[in-house]
């Protein structure tokens, strides 16, 4: 009797998502316990006393290492992410989400220039980390900005559409507040800088965990050898 093989079993990608929006947030959040702990910055809540830096806590001791090792891989997770983002527009039918992957695939470069140059000094690491830091946020804010755009056109997810855009409103909010701030209260803006980065940081990473929660809703998945991704309903 001739055995059929078993054909391949789809895996699905939302865990791929949820780790590309977990993994930033748990190593700054270690790195600053790490830091603190080494004695490098103060114990403080970082998202309201403004303390320390997310740099900063990443600059010192055991906790430059532990940044590097979860920021670099975090940084190929989010390219990967996006570029999920964009064959998932297209399992869906949407032809709105073409530059999707780039803009997620350089924003996350302008994180990984930042990463690697991160605790280096000279007017050259911090003009690299400086262009790190505002291509990654405004590349990915862009990225999902788009993202929530294109499913908001798309029948049976007009929902998860306007509540991502709701998301990126109030990220926009905030980033707009903090450039207000920066200009009228120059001398007080200091102490709230670094909350506002941290908490900017924080709502960035929320946004991936939101949309792991929609690959799981649609079944986003891949068939291995294949090549296939599936996920449209």
């Amino acid at each position: 009797m001739t055995t059929l093989p078993t054909p391949p079993v789809p895996r699905p990608l939302w865990p791929l998502a949820l780790a590309a929006a977990l993994l930033p947030v748990l190593t700054t959040h270690l790195c600053f316990l790490v830091s603190a702990g080494q004695g490098h910055i103060d114990w403080c809540f970082p998202y309201w006393e403004g303390c320390s830096s997310i740099s900063r806590a990443g600059r010192h001791g055991l906790a430059y290492f532990l940044f590097k090792g979860g920021m670099i891989p975090a940084c190929v997770l989010l390219a990967a992410f996006w570029w999920g983002n964009r064959v998932w527009l297209q399992t869906l039918g949407s032809t709105r989400g073409r530059w999707i992957g780039w803009l997620g695939l350089f924003g996350s470069l302008s994180l990984l220039a930042y990463t690697l140059t991160l605790g280096h000094r000279g007017d050259e690491f911090n003009l690299v980390r400086r262009i790190g830091v505002i291509g990654y946020f405004g590349l990915t804010f862009i990225a999902q900005v788009q993202l929530g755009a294109a499913l908001l056109r798309l029948p049976g997810w007009q929902q998860a559409g306007r509540r991502l855009l709701m998301l990126s409103a109030v990220i926009l909010a905030i980033g707009l507040l903090s450039v207000v701030l920066g200009v009228i209260h120059p001398d007080r803006y200091d102490d709230m800088e670094d909350g506002f980065e941290w908490t900017l940081a924080l709502l960035m990473d929320g946004h991936g965990l939101w949309v792991a929660l929609l690959w799981r809703r649609a079944g986003f998945s891949v068939t291995p050898g294949s090549g296939r991704p599936s996920g449209g309903r």
